[in-house]
């Protein structure tokens, strides 16, 4: 089976602790090298695209260079996922890593207590690091709060507009604010939890389908929003993914969401489900 992407949590570490991330229950750790690379052996043959974030922050992984250029060595494109804060200690990293082809950074994360850094600082902060990345990567700006705390967005736009001239050519949900750099709305949403009372039946999602995902314990999960491991399928350090993915419950997930419903309660339980309609 081929997928378009692999999240890949090297780290479930993180610097800050924002409103809109729940956290997770599990053990903080980090994957060594040659953990990411027999996770990049194994991947190879289902996806040429690494997203490097389930939980936790990459850029506070300590080998993140090597990591980078072990993902170079297989073959993989990289999209990082980042909260931003650590791009004025360490962004040089991924804007000379030839493996990195996207960097989406995660403004809402000013809803968090930065220490060291006013809003103003961490705001330019990230905007000076996606105006370095212009010519080489893609850099979305996400702004992932409507219904949320999206107060600010105004004052941020305007910070963004400083550096990044208006006029901007506008989608529906995005903005192109210069040569591969977006602003990237979205909608607060409430993640997965065995302890959210609603359920729907009925709910269809690509997990299994175009993405799957890998803990930094080595645990495989059908997607990027299964942040403690709930629905474990097998673990890629002493498995295959091709012995993974025919297990009965990787099948019936599967298959359920063919027939538009959620056999695993937590899916039944996801709330960026709803996006899918």
């Amino acid at each position: 089976m081929r997928f378009k992407k692999a999240y890949v949590e090297i780290t479930n570490v993180c610097n800050l602790s924002c409103a809109f991330c729940p956290g997770t229950k599990r053990e903080k750790m980090m994957m060594n090298a040659s953990q990411f690379e027999a996770v990049c052996k194994k991947l190879h043959p289902h996806t040429e695209y690494i997203y490097l974030h389930i939980m936790g922050e990459p850029l506070c992984h300590p080998e993140l260079p090597l990591f980078l250029d072990i993902a170079k060595s297989n073959g993989y494109k990289v999209i990082i996922t980042t909260n931003g804060t650590l791009l004025g200690k360490r962004g040089d990293i991924l804007l000379s890593s030839a493996a990195v082809k996207k960097v989406n950074i995660s403004l809402h994360s000013f809803e968090a207590s930065i220490q060291g850094q006013t809003l103003d600082e961490y705001i330019n902060g990230c905007i000076l690091f996606a105006k370095k990345a212009e010519n080489d990567k893609i850099v979305s700006l996400r702004l992932w709060n409507s219904g949320g705390m999206d107060k600010k967005n105004e004052e941020i736009k305007k910070m963004i507009a400083e550096v990044f001239s208006e006029p901007w050519t506008k989608s529906r949900n995005s903005v192109c604010i210069g040569k591969n750099i977006f602003i990237e709305y979205g909608d607060k949403f409430d993640w997965p939890d065995l302890s959210n009372g609603e359920e729907r039946e009925s709910v269809f999602c690509y997990g299994l389908r175009d993405q799957i995902g890998i803990l930094s314990n080595g645990t495989v999960v059908p997607c990027c929003l299964d942040k403690d491991g709930d629905i474990a399928l097998g673990n890629i350090f002493t498995e295959n993914i091709e012995d993974i993915l025919e297990k009965p419950r990787s099948k019936a997930i599967y298959n359920g969401f063919s027939s538009r419903k959620a056999v695993e309660e937590l899916c039944r339980k996801c709330g960026y489900s709803k996006r899918f309609g």
